[in-house]
């Protein structure tokens, strides 16, 4: 009896090392895409940033008038990569999951960027075999100890933006 427990314990340990394998070749798949994708923008190559995103998806800036679709995202960067020079973002760290089903990869990003440190998050979609980028959110950090000093900065802005919405 203890052998064969043994052996299949040994079957089971064998038989999940492709699927780690196959885990880590998707993952490093969307890796490399989102990579691609700030690469392109640092080399402002309009076609290959906009080619990354899904036809439906959705650009969610730091600025709080920031929620474009495609098009309207297209439309704001365009002038950016025209100009030879879009926006730099290096990843420090990231973090990729998928669904069950192994068609939806969403991930958490740390970004080294122009404005310093910032966030990403965003949502991936299978669509024909490939990975489009289908949502996807920049967020500043702002260090606890200074979150006062930053609320007093932005909040005539922000006061203004919200009474727009009250009317």
């Amino acid at each position: 009896m203890k052998k064969l427990t043994i052996l299949l314990l040994a079957i089971l340990a064998f038989s999940c090392k492709p699927c780690e394998e196959k885990n880590q070749s998707k993952k490093q798949n969307v890796m490399e895409i989102i990579d691609n994708w700030h690469k392109a923008a640092a080399a402002a190559n309009y076609e290959a940033y906009f080619d990354a995103m899904a036809e439906e998806s959705i650009f969610i800036g730091t600025d709080a008038t920031e929620n474009w679709n495609k098009k309207q995202f297209q439309d704001f960067a365009k002038p950016y990569f025209d100009k030879g020079k879009a926006w730099n973002f290096k990843a420090i760290e990231r973090n990729i999951y998928f669904s069950k089903d192994g068609k939806t990869a969403w991930f958490d990003e740390l970004l080294n960027t122009q404005m310093k440190i910032c966030r990403g998050s965003g949502v991936l979609v299978q669509e024909n075999g490939q990975w489009k980028i289908k949502h996807y959110v920049l967020s500043m950090t702002i260090p606890n100890e200074n979150t006062d000093e930053v609320v007093k900065i932005k909040a005539p802005i922000e006061d203004a933006f919200m009474n727009n919405f009250k009317k």
